[in-house]
């Protein structure tokens, strides 16, 4: 293909990892990355390039940071071994991360003092879109940063965004996702276990409210969990509180009083603590099923 490109994605968890594997499947010719060498190694049978990261990244032509949060992120750009200071002029960074809009703004400055772009790209949508190079992607960024991540966006999302040339936005954007999107989870575990103390089952919870008004995106895909009693984590527990403080961070900054995500927060925060961390998010109906003493299927 004309357009092909030399990426690499850092960060092989369920979304970086679905990332990268639409970048091959596009034609690019794509290296993974990340701390655990068992991902690494199952991306490259999959299809992935070879190379040590420090000797592959003075090659790219853009960079997917894929990681967990800003302190990453910061890490992977201009930590110890830094990729940016390496790149070429003219690559470009897209960042994927939820992080605060200032954060974006710091990183995109930083990158600008070495010639490279840097694209404030949050992403939404889940492992399986991911996978299948259908994800949402809320992008701002100057015009060469869009023109130099055209063909990553292409290969990865099924919708892009576009949020203007003030980077930032795109953070901003997603803050507004996770706000919903943490408060939706919560609810859906709250209303799923209120429901089993007035005899509703999981069972009939999802055959009902997914028909009714009541019903969100985020309880279409995580109520299902409950009633498999599987815990695989596809989004985590752990994402929340760093999200939702972020938010959080943001409305503070802003004057705003956000006392329902407040209310989520403190429902995630209460799930890490009993050690479900790990589990998927939707592990947070454990907390209110232990308020209750209802027993969730499959625990």
């Amino acid at each position: 293909m004309n357009d092909a490109l030399t990426t690499a994605v850092v960060g092989l968890g369920s979304m970086g990892y679905g990332m990268a594997a639409s970048l091959v499947v596009a034609g690019h010719q794509t290296h993974g990355f990340d701390i655990n060498p068992d991902q690494v190694a199952r991306f490259q049978a999959e299809g992935g390039a070879p190379g040590d990261m420090g000797a592959v990244v003075g090659t790219v032509d853009a960079l997917l940071v894929v990681v967990l949060n800003a302190a990453q992120t910061e890490a992977v750009l201009f930590g110890k071994n830094g990729a940016v200071p390496q790149m070429k002029p003219g690559s470009v960074v897209i960042a994927c991360a939820t992080v605060s809009p200032e954060f974006a703004r710091t990183m995109a400055a930083r990158c600008a003092d070495h010639g490279v772009h840097y694209l404030d790209a949050p992403i939404s949508g889940g492992s399986v879109k991911a996978a299948a190079g259908k994800l949402s992607i809320m992008a701002a960024g100057s015009d060469a940063a869009f023109a130099a991540a055209a063909p990553v966006l292409d290969a990865t999302a099924e919708k892009v965004f576009t949020l203007g040339d003030a980077v930032g936005a795109g953070s901003a954007m997603k803050a507004v996702n996770q706000l919903l999107a943490g408060v939706h989870i919560a609810a859906m575990a709250e209303a799923m276990t209120f429901g089993m103390t007035q005899g509703v089952s999981p069972e009939k919870f999802v055959e009902v409210i997914p028909a009714c008004a009541g019903t969100s995106w985020m309880l279409e895909n995580r109520a299902p969990h409950i009633v498999a009693g599987d815990y695989t984590p596809h989004s985590s527990v752990n994402i929340w509180p760093k999200d939702l403080g972020i938010v959080l961070e943001i409305a503070e900054e802003a004057g705003l009083d956000a006392p329902v995500t407040q209310a989520a927060l403190a429902q995630f925060m209460e799930a890490a603590a009993l050690g479900l961390g790990g589990e998927d998010d939707a592990a947070v109906a454990k907390v209110y099923a232990g308020q209750v003493g209802v027993r969730l299927p499959g625990v």
